[in-house]
């Protein structure tokens, strides 16, 4: 019986070794098990925020990009609109009567006259000039109206057709007009 005992004491022991080794383990394995909750939320946490953030960038992206658009589409709209001005003042030369028309051509051919030698002009204004001016008419060019003085050798032109002096016009004015159309 001895035996028995000192077996049964044995056992024991190694059943309690045993059952401590096992809350041990069940121990260390629940700190593991909350590490692991922990770093679980903290990863959630942090790709939540990234995702937040990257969401909030494509917000102000897309913003950024509609509004860049709209800006687009009204300068669009600006010019297209300031270009009918400009083609509605053409069409307005072009339609002066033969009396504005020669009204202005006496007008700078007498304050200008003096420069040149040859003077051109559109087909339309050809009598016109040649009974205003007493410099040699040179012959005819391609525009809305107006002269164009030439000096003796060629090397100085003065242009003074009626494009000329609306393309100046509108450059100088462009600013007041645009402030005027649209505020």
């Amino acid at each position: 019986m001895g035996l028995e005992i000192v077996v049964k004491d044995i056992m024991d022991s190694a059943q309690a070794e045993v059952a401590r080794l096992e809350r041990e383990a069940d121990a260390e394995a629940s700190l593991i098990l909350e590490d692991a909750r922990q770093n679980a939320k903290k990863i959630i946490g942090e790709r939540l925020a990234k995702a937040e953030d990257d969401i909030q960038k494509m917000r102000q992206q897309e913003v950024s990009s509609a509004n860049l658009e709209v800006k687009r589409t009204l300068l669009n709209a600006r010019k297209e609109l300031l270009e009918d001005v400009y083609a509605r003042a053409e069409r307005s030369i072009s339609a002066f009567s033969s009396e504005k028309n020669e009204e202005l051509l006496r007008s700078i051919i007498e304050n200008n006259e003096a420069s040149g030698k040859r003077i051109y002009s559109n087909a339309e204004s050809e009598e016109i000039v040649k009974k205003l001016s007493s410099l040699e008419y040179a012959g005819n060019i391609d525009c809305l109206g107006g002269v164009v003085i030439e000096n003796e050798d060629g090397t100085v032109r003065l242009d003074y057709t009626y494009d000329v002096i609306l393309k100046g016009v509108n450059e100088q004015l462009l600013k007041q007009t645009s402030d005027i159309l649209f505020g």
